[in-house]
């Protein structure tokens, strides 16, 4: 089923399941209407996701979320004109819930859908309103379970130039913070100990990988090392330097993050440079971005706090765009977990 309807009236729900946050978004007259995210807070005790879990949460969390979603932006069901759901990639339970309620909804209403790729979405979330970056822009992706160079080009192709081979980011602050014995997720705790903390007082190894790939599984075994060797030396010494060892874990993370993306630029040439993905809310990395702007002379672009971390506008203006290039969804489609 396609759209008729002039694109710069449509009305899109926009639909979120890929990890433990169940999101819906209204886009309405070329703005987001509302944008309704439900946590599941519970998974902190068990210090990560439980896929299991979060599914059937999902499943709990799914229509109410809609719901306040719609009117939140004022809107009724059958005023939807068409919906957007996450395909992939994520936990393959809680894709299935998203995706699956999606198609129903999609039949009930008679409208079209499009599947969206989460990682796809966090990029173009840049383009949703404020400071709309100019093509093409490259974006450095940084997320629980992706690090990604993408350059984003004319009618919001994307092209992928560089990406971890095999750790994210994101799963490196978790991990240390694990080490340090802080509560999950640990990058936000990471950041807040890292305010007027020495970031140069420990020193750890970053791998040294080919073109503008990444890697961080050898980073994680370089802090280990440390604070074993450290620890069994005084047995006291994470507690007594946690600020430190903090401040100095953000400074070598978000270093060879930058040190890529300006890497990008150099061979590039871009000028149009910006940031997505949970971790684009950690303030070091915007400090450095912004910082690697003035040195280069380039533009930055920062997105708003709710357009970083898994959320529904995002999926519903990338479902604008796949509408306008009329790829829209079959019911033979299915879920993906890897990009």
């Amino acid at each position: 089923m396609e759209l008729a309807k002039n694109n710069s009236q449509i009305c899109i729900l926009g639909i979120e399941s890929s990890c433990d946050d169940t999101a819906a978004a209204v886009w309405y007259n070329n703005k987001i209407c509302s944008n309704v995210i439900s946590s599941q807070k519970i998974h902190e005790e068990f210090g990560g996701v439980v896929p299991e879990y979060a599914s059937r949460k999902h499943q709990q969390n799914v229509v109410p979320t809609v719901l306040a979603s719609l009117a939140q932006a004022g809107i009724l069901k059958e005023e939807i004109d068409a919906i957007a759901c996450t395909q992939g990639p994520g936990l393959m339970g809680s894709l299935l819930v998203g995706h699956s309620f999606t198609k129903g909804l999609a039949l009930s209403l008679n409208v079209p859908y499009v599947n969206v790729d989460h990682v796809d979405a966090h990029v173009l979330a840049h383009f949703i309103d404020g400071d709309i970056p100019k093509l093409p822009f490259l974006c450095l992706l940084v997320s629980g379970g992706h690090t990604q160079i993408v350059r984003v080009n004319e009618d919001y192709i994307l092209d992928i130039l560089g990406k971890t081979i095999d750790d994210a980011a994101g799963e490196a602050f978790d991990k240390a913070g694990k080490m340090l014995n802080l509560k999950y997720p640990a990058g936000p705790i990471i950041d807040k100990l890292s305010e007027d903390a020495d970031p140069l007082k420990f020193k750890f190894n970053t791998p040294n990988v080919a073109a503008l790939d990444f890697s961080f599984s050898g980073l994680k075994t370089s802090i280990l090392y440390f604070l074993q060797k450290a620890t069994r030396q005084q047995k006291d010494f994470i507690e007594e330097n946690k600020k430190d060892l903090c401040a100095s874990i953000q400074y070598t993370i978000v270093s060879y993050l930058i040190s890529k993306l300006a890497q990008a630029m150099d061979e590039t040439g871009i000028r149009e440079i910006g940031i997505a993905g949970g971790v684009a809310a950690n303030s070091a990395l915007r400090s450095e971005l912004t910082s690697l702007g003035e040195r280069k002379g380039a533009v930055v672009y920062i997105p708003k706090f709710e357009y970083c971390t898994d959320n529904a506008a995002m999926i519903a203006f990338a479902g604008k765009i796949k509408i306008e290039q009329q790829k829209y969804g079959t019911l033979s489609d299915v879920c993906f977990t890897r990009k």
